[in-house]
């Protein structure tokens, strides 16, 4: 726990206990190989040109292979997937609580909002956010972008502060930046993540320890 794993996520879930995990909350990637050349590929996601070893994962880089979700919903009890309704077809029953993240882009050629699955009961969330290019909601603690579907942590913050319960783990099979693990570790929750590329491994860790430094110096 309370670590980025570096490897395929596909091969670390196989080897976890069925509903190990109390909340899995991701964003999977999808659209890499277009990705890899920049451009918004119609599905309003911020993109930029980068070097994303997905694109030659065993997957065709368009979105995970359904034994990815089986993994995902056998080894979790609950389930936060961002970019689902690009995969609808790889969750296991409608929901009534998808979360919509209002990214608040005014007159963006991005998409206005995006949307998360959950397997939790409830209704429909909103979650407000200014995330439009070099805007953000809070300036101030303006946040380094390193990845080209980063989320915001302040985000990510909302929605464990309104799922998760102190004393649960989380786990984020995508981690990416890192946004998982630093928002579960402000609010001292469990976790651990996998990420393929070794690169944004290092910058996901670098980001956390930044904030560890941060949370030490305030205890």
């Amino acid at each position: 726990m309370n670590k980025i794993h570096q490897g395929d996520c596909l091969e670390f879930m196989l080897q976890v206990p069925d509903k190990y995990f109390d909340l899995i909350l991701t964003d999977p990637p999808y659209g890499i190989k277009v990705l890899r050349n920049g451009g918004s590929h119609g599905t309003g996601r911020i993109c930029a040109p980068g070097d994303y070893s997905y694109a030659d994962n065993s997957w065709d880089g368009w979105k995970p292979p359904k034994q990815y979700f089986n993994e995902i919903f056998r080894i979790s009890k609950h389930q936060i997937i961002f970019g689902a309704n690009h995969f609808i077809e790889s969750m296991p029953r409608n929901s009534s609580c998808w979360l919509v993240w209002d990214k608040d882009n005014a007159d963006s050629t991005f998409a206005d909002c995006e949307l998360a699955w959950t397997s939790f009961k409830t209704a429909v969330r909103k979650y407000k956010y200014r995330w439009n290019g070099m805007l953000q909601a809070d300036m101030r603690n303006k946040e380094a972008r390193i990845h080209p579907t980063q989320k915001p942590v302040r985000l990510f913050s909302a929605i464990l502060q309104d799922y998760a319960k102190s004393g649960m783990k989380v786990f984020d099979p995508f981690m990416g930046s890192g946004t998982t693990a630093i928002a579960a570790t402000s609010l001292s929750l469990e976790w651990c993540g996998c990420e393929l590329d070794a690169g944004y491994v290092k910058r996901a860790n670098e980001r956390l320890e930044k904030v560890q430094m941060n949370l030490f110096n305030l205890a």
